[in-house]
């Protein structure tokens, strides 16, 4: 149980408490009681402190007493109503006894009636305040416990419908089933992205992230892959492609329940491996500990260490497409690395011989030494990675080998399409290779295990993508067989996009620009005690509403991209027309996520607000593109006027249509969909003036740089009667698997309309 409240709030040290809703509930119970407890002990107490403690103590007892309230959540688990209810009268019985024992009623001094307060009586203080830390928690734990439960219960009734869904042989108990099936995934979505965000490991997290994200996937590929086995029941690449799906998904599934209840993972479950940067951390802590530990550790050990690390790089050297220059690098810093170390074992042993006590001039040299050459081999692993991966990404943005298998798997060309499959498979073989390598250099677990999940993907969606361009290539006028292709062709995109946000997710982490900017809310909440959606009001579009948002969605993560790109060119990213042209970018990237079910933006008014507060941006940028037009002339400056002119129109038209009153579900769908159109029309102007604006502005900075005469001073004065610099900000700006693949044709993306 909790530890003493005495302790200043470290209660989480008999009990391993896994979700911040339950820590974040805990924290100002301690807090409280601490200060009951820790009061000053003085003999004569006065008037305003007594006053103060008994507020204390009359807030706890109110506190407990509302809190207790959910009980309401057991009444839909029979099997713990029970000992939550002895949990709940244990918490509100410790709660009464701490507002007895600071009830100090009018008295100024101790009283002397013979009535026990937490004066005269602190023993019993710390007793009731350990007896409501311990109901608390207790209270908080079953709370956790049935949460489990229903994500359990709902993960059950998934894998039920997933079995029907294999066996069915018609079309129309297809439909019938399937639409079942959207419905339960909705609430599973819902349970899991509620539990994921509020979870403390940031490795479970992540865990349940890469899980989450291939039950999204493969919701979309079931669909398909299900309907066109059923339109060709003899097809054997169509079988494989279906039963590839329904396998992935059953794992998926296994891997939540495994994270939730901390199950051992099952056989087919990626062990971790130790990464290069994870062994050069334990490499160099084990380095720094000996200003610590002179005799902690034999010397051999640090030189095994170190050569675990460098048997790593092979990954990186022996790899047929790390250029010479790269591979010649790794390799003389492993060298360097090598010798640092021989030399800091050399002055580590002289230390040993001494018998010195601490460490000297010399070894304290060699320490440093050696931790910064091995953190030089470390960037240079990480350039190579980052390189690597930015480079195939840039390779691949055409998707040809794609376009190729669906053309060919139109004309049934079966030849072509082993052509082209030999084609992605090479793709899929580098991708794989580079997601190892970022995994190496990734900077952090969960960061490793979203690199894992990457590689997996791609080594499992290339078979499936040419299994399904072999099913087109047997069938070339099924419209069922060419849709299922598309959508395992979708996935494939999706997740080279997924790819660019990982590289850039690694170098903030290398820059220490990453944040955690999470919520955390699985924790039943007063008012909200179950996860049931009958709770909440949605609208469920139907399957042509469904293919429009989720096309649209993923254009807008495709723009933003875009975007991303041009910003890279920019030496000078203080600039305010980059900074803005970024902070569009971010918020068109959240609107995205809405229509995935992710992100901050919850509901349909979050959206429309995100819309507005967007096209705000986008006005901010014209206003700055006015200014900078001030210092052009002539046709340059028309042309960015021209364009600064278009995006106005645009931004108002957006504002516009975000502020129209929308009611029902056909109206709501519709400014839904216009205020993504527009923010497309957005971005698109953006991707357009950003390489514009770059090439003006190296332009007048050339200018700029050749003025070394007075001549040409004056010839600059003459050709542009306003100066000025160009404007400067010193600022940077900036749940779970979407609803949205749930039925593109026939069920489920959910609108949460706020309430």
């Amino acid at each position: 149980m909790a530890s003493s409240p005495c302790c200043g709030g470290n209660f989480d040290a008999g009990l391993e408490i896994k979700t911040r809703s339950v820590e974040q509930t805990l924290i100002p119970l301690v807090s409280q009681i601490t200060t009951l407890i820790n009061h000053k002990d003085k003999p004569k107490k006065s008037d305003r402190t007594q006053h103060a403690i008994q507020r204390v103590g009359q807030a706890v007892s109110a506190a407990v007493g509302r809190f207790v309230a959910v009980v309401a959540i057991a009444a839909e688990n029979e099997e713990m109503k029970e000992e939550m209810g002895v949990a709940c009268f244990e918490a509100r019985r410790a709660g009464d006894a701490i507002a007895q024992l600071t009830d100090v009623g009018t008295a100024v001094a101790p009283p002397i009636d013979g009535r026990t307060t937490v004066f005269s009586d602190r023993t019993g203080m710390v007793k009731a305040a350990r007896m409501l830390l311990s109901s608390v928690t207790k209270v908080l734990v079953l709370a956790d416990r049935i949460v489990i439960k229903q994500i359990i219960a709902s993960r059950n009734k998934v894998l039920i419908t997933l079995e029907q869904l294999e066996r069915v042989n018609t079309f129309q108990e297809f439909v019938q089933i399937f639409s079942q099936f959207g419905n339960e995934m909705v609430e599973f979505a819902h349970l899991t992205g509620d539990r994921q965000n509020d979870l403390k490991d940031e490795k479970k997290k992540a865990r349940m992230a890469a899980a989450r994200a291939v039950l999204e996937k493969c919701t979309m590929m079931l669909l398909t892959a299900s309907k066109t086995c059923l339109r060709h029941p003899d097809c054997e690449s169509a079988r494989i492609n279906k039963d590839a799906v329904f396998h992935r998904m059953r794992f998926a599934l296994e891997q939540v329940i495994e994270i939730i209840t901390d199950a051992r993972p099952t056989g087919e479950a990626k062990v971790l491996p130790t990464s290069i940067y994870s062994g050069i951390q334990d490499f160099k802590s084990r380095v720094e500990s000996l200003r610590e530990g002179l005799y902690s550790l034999p010397p051999q050990a640090l030189s095994a260490q170190l050569e675990a690390v460098v048997e790593r790089t092979e990954d990186f050297t022996d790899s047929a497409y790390t250029s010479h220059e790269h591979r010649e690098g790794i390799l003389h810093l492993c060298r360097l690395t090598r010798q640092d170390t021989d030399q800091l074992i050399v002055a580590w042993v002289e230390a040993q011989t001494v018998h010195a006590k601490e460490v000297s001039e010399e070894m304290e040299l060699a320490i440093l030494k050696t931790c910064q050459t091995v953190y030089q081999l470390h960037r240079e692993l990480h350039k190579v990675a980052l390189g690597r991966a930015t480079d195939l990404l840039k390779l691949y943005t055409e998707h040809l080998p794609l376009r190729a298998l669906k053309a060919s798997g139109g004309e049934g060309n079966l030849d072509a399409v082993a052509e082209y499959a030999r084609t992605l498979s090479e793709q899929k073989e580098q991708l794989v290779e580079a997601c190892r390598l970022l995994c190496h250099v990734s900077g952090s677990e969960p960061l490793e295990i979203t690199c894992i999940h990457a590689e997996e993907t791609f080594q499992i969606i290339g078979p499936q993508i040419i299994s399904a361009a072999q099913t087109l290539a047997l069938h070339p006028s099924s419209k069922i067989a060419k849709e299922n292709l598309d959508v395992f062709c979708e996935a494939w995109e999706s997740q080279l996009c997924d790819m660019a946000v990982l590289i850039k997710e690694i170098n903030e982490v290398l820059e220490g620009r990453r944040g955690d900017k999470k919520t955390y809310l699985s924790l039943p909440r007063p008012g909200k005690h179950s996860a049931n959606l009958k709770t909440m009001k949605a609208v469920k579009l139907d399957s042509e509403e469904q293919s429009t948002i989720t096309k649209l969605g993923l254009e807008l993560r495709r723009l933003t991209s875009d975007v991303d790109t041009e910003v890279e060119k920019w030496k000078d990213e203080e600039h305010d027309i980059i900074q803005q042209g970024q902070s569009l970018s971010s918020r068109a990237y959240s609107m995205f996520l809405f229509t995935r079910g992710e992100g901050l933006l919850k509901t349909t008014t979050e959206l429309f607000h995100q819309a507005e507060v967007l096209s705000e941006g986008g006005l901010q940028l014209c206003s700055s593109l006015h200014t900078f037009s001030n210092q052009l002339v002539g046709e340059e400056k028309m042309v960015v006027l021209s364009e600064m002119e278009k995006l106005v129109a645009l931004c108002q038209q957006l504002q516009l249509g975000a502020r129209v009153s929308a009611q029902g579900k056909t109206a709501t769908f519709q400014k839904v969909e216009l205020s993504i159109k527009n923010t497309r029309s957005i971005l698109t102007a953006v991707i357009g003036l950003l390489p514009l604006c770059h090439r003006l502005i190296r332009k007048l900075n050339s200018e700029r740089s050749s003025l070394v005469s007075p001549h040409g001073w004056k010839e600059l004065q003459a050709s542009m009667p306003v100066q000025g610099d160009v404007p400067v900000l010193n600022g940077k700006n900036n749940n779970g698997f979407g609803v949205k693949s749930l039925e593109q044709h026939m069920v489920n993306l959910t609108f949460l309309e706020s309430k």
